[in-house]
């Protein structure tokens, strides 16, 4: 491939928005300090980044560790974050970074040690693997040569390296835990090295996080980020109408246009990096290809989940869940913000809204339907009821679950609803396997290996439930064949087509079936928050604010400080630790939507994600 020498770019302007002051809560302990908060639907699985898997747990991981690398802010490609610089041999075996100068949040200096460590404890600790085993599978070793220059050498050439997901932890640290799986990382103020440290958490209500004044780019504006975790969308949005709350991402379009109206919140309607989709239990096996679950014996059939899709009409699903701030999904599991990976079936191989196709292949199939209009197997011995598995604190999936129960009776298909917390629905949609059909999705990074590799006969869980990080407990040679080669391939276009290729066995064989690509939507509030810069920066009516593919708009926040004197107004500065226990309220409104759960690197992990 030849040496890739990288250098520190430039980063972007913060974005600014100008907002009228207002009264703010005055609190003698806060007062002219900086505190934005963050509204969440969903709460933090674990501080523990080896098995954090869920969405916000992966923005806190960017806001508080340094990577490798960071997408560059304008252009999405792998730059400067941990590394420095970086050079590759000519066989592409061989990568070498320059580890920069810098220090841990409790004065101890950063080191390629550090670096070396956590993906070597990842390579040879099944628990530690849960967040982000596949991006070290094909790394051969992982050495610290002196205290600047880290080496990683990869049994193959590997084209996502400047990608890695990984955050780096501290060595001195980490060293000294004994069970990773079952250590939560709950020490206050944590040792970090990112633009954020944690400094309090309490379990489904906040994470505090103060500024870090050693950040290589600089201490961020404000002094305090807050995140503040809600049951339902509704107690968040009308958190954040009161301004409790000063931000919300990741919104369904009934929360979304909530806001409409409001002369102090700003909603932000961009393209999405999220594909929302179907998991099909189509013959769940672990790792050493052992049968686990109870998914209906049917969904091994190909011809039943092809005829699943053709009675999908995504394009209701869209206009009638999303509110039409959405994409339907004809193909990619990659959203089309995407342009060089994303894939689209056209001609015969599109998949169109059709009921009397999806009844023709089933009765040809030999999927007889009953005097109840309900098919059975073709032995006779079980009939086409299956479950759909959906999120309790997610009312949208409600919505969804309707039409999909009438779609499917008409086709002869029974859709039983089952609603899950987030917890128990990871659980048995990555690991146990007790579940028929589900609802999931996935926010794509830049480069969208992590997500391609959920599907991989690797990420599937071991025998006794550990590691994985599974999507669909897909295990298929021709994709597994695909991924490898897509892996090896440094040349851009070469490499994407054969990405192109994994998406379109994934959309024939259907072990997900993507629905549809949200818009991302959100919510601020222009009188407490004075800056923030989108990711990706400068394109216009692009870019995301909370929940985007790197830490680099929370590092640029900027907000008003706490009112100096009187009472009242919206969006106060303190840090309401009692204000925030209060508001996690039980609100549901059927209609409404919110977060799907999206296992990032099970992931990140969302993500990151």
């Amino acid at each position: 491939m030849g040496k890739w020498l990288a250098r520190l770019t430039a980063l972007g302007v913060a974005l600014a928005l100008a907002a009228p002051v207002t009264a703010a809560q005055a609190d003698p302990a806060t007062t002219g300090k900086k505190t934005v908060r963050i509204g969440s639907i969903q709460s933090v699985d674990s501080m523990n980044p080896f098995l954090a898997v869920r969405l916000i747990a992966g923005q806190l991981q960017r806001w508080t560790y340094m990577f490798l690398t960071t997408p560059d802010p304008k252009t999405l490609q792998p730059s400067p974050d941990l590394a420095e610089s970086w050079e590759s041999s000519d066989d592409g075996l061989t990568w070498t970074f320059k580890i920069r100068q810098a220090k841990w949040s409790d004065g101890q200096p950063v080191t390629a040690q550090d670096a070396a460590w956590t993906f070597n404890k990842i390579m040879t600790d099944d628990a530690a693997k849960t967040g982000n085993g596949p991006a070290v599978e094909n790394f051969a070793s992982v050495t610290a040569t002196d205290d600047r220059t880290l080496v990683i050498k990869t049994k193959a050439p590997q084209a996502s390296m400047l990608s890695n997901p990984i955050p780096i932890v501290p060595k001195h640290i980490w060293e000294k835990v004994g069970d990773m799986a079952t250590f939560e990382n709950e020490t206050y103020p944590a040792v970090t090295n990112g633009a954020y440290i944690p400094i309090e958490h309490k379990k489904d209500s906040y994470v505090k996080l103060k500024a870090n004044p050693d950040y290589w780019q600089g201490k961020p504006k404000i002094d305090e980020l807050q995140v503040i975790f809600y049951e339902n969308p509704e107690a968040a949005i009308a958190g954040l109408k009161k301004g409790d709350i000063d931000l919300i991402g990741r919104l369904a379009a009934p929360q979304f246009e909530a806001g409409a109206g409001d002369p102090n919140i700003v909603q932000w309607n961009t393209p999405g990096r999220r594909a929302a989709y179907l998991e099909i239990n189509h013959g769940a096996t672990t790792s050493d290809d052992k049968p686990v679950g109870d998914g209906h014996p049917a969904l091994k059939d190909p011809k039943v989940r092809q005829a699943i899709h053709y009675a999908i009409d995504k394009k209701a699903l869209v206009d009638q869940v999303q509110n039409g701030l959405a994409v339907p999904a004809d193909g990619s599991i990659v959203p089309p913000m995407y342009t060089d990976f994303f894939w689209q079936a056209t001609g015969d191989e599109k998949v169109t809204f059709d009921v009397a196709k999806a009844n023709q292949i089933l009765d040809e199939a030999g999927y007889k339907k009953g005097a109840d209009g309900v098919r059975t197997m073709p032995d006779g011995k079980r009939k086409l009821e299956m479950r759909f598995s959906i999120h309790t604190d997610t009312p949208t999936e409600d919505k969804l679950a309707q039409f999909l129960t009438g779609w499917f009776k008409e086709i002869g298909i029974t859709l039983t609803t089952r609603k899950l917390d987030s917890n128990k629905f990871g659980e048995e949609t990555g690991s146990t396997a007790l579940f028929d059909i589900a609802i999931s999705g996935w926010s794509v990074n830049p480069d969208p290996e992590e997500v391609l590799a959920t599907h991989l006969c690797s990420r599937r869980p071991t025998p006794s439930g550990e590691g994985g990080g599974t999507e669909s407990f897909y295990c298929d040679k021709q994709y597994e064949e695909l991924y490898q080669s897509q892996l090896k391939e440094l040349d851009t276009a070469k490499r994407a087509d054969m990405i192109k290729k994994m998406q379109q066995r994934l959309y024939t064989d259907a072990p997900v079936i993507a629905l549809y690509y949200p818009n991302n939507l959100e919510l601020y509030r222009k009188d407490r928050i004075t800056s923030i810069t989108p990711v990706p920066a400068g394109r216009q009516g692009e870019g995301i604010l909370y929940g985007g593919v790197s830490g680099y708009p929370m590092a640029t926040l900027d907000a008003k400080a706490a009112a100096t004197g009187g009472s009242g107004g919206s969006g106060g500065g303190g840090s309401n630790t009692g204000l925030i226990i209060g508001i996690v309220a039980a609100v549901v409104v059927v209609g409404a939507g919110g977060f799907f759960l999206a296992r990032r690197r099970k992931s990140t992990s969302d993500e990151r994600e």
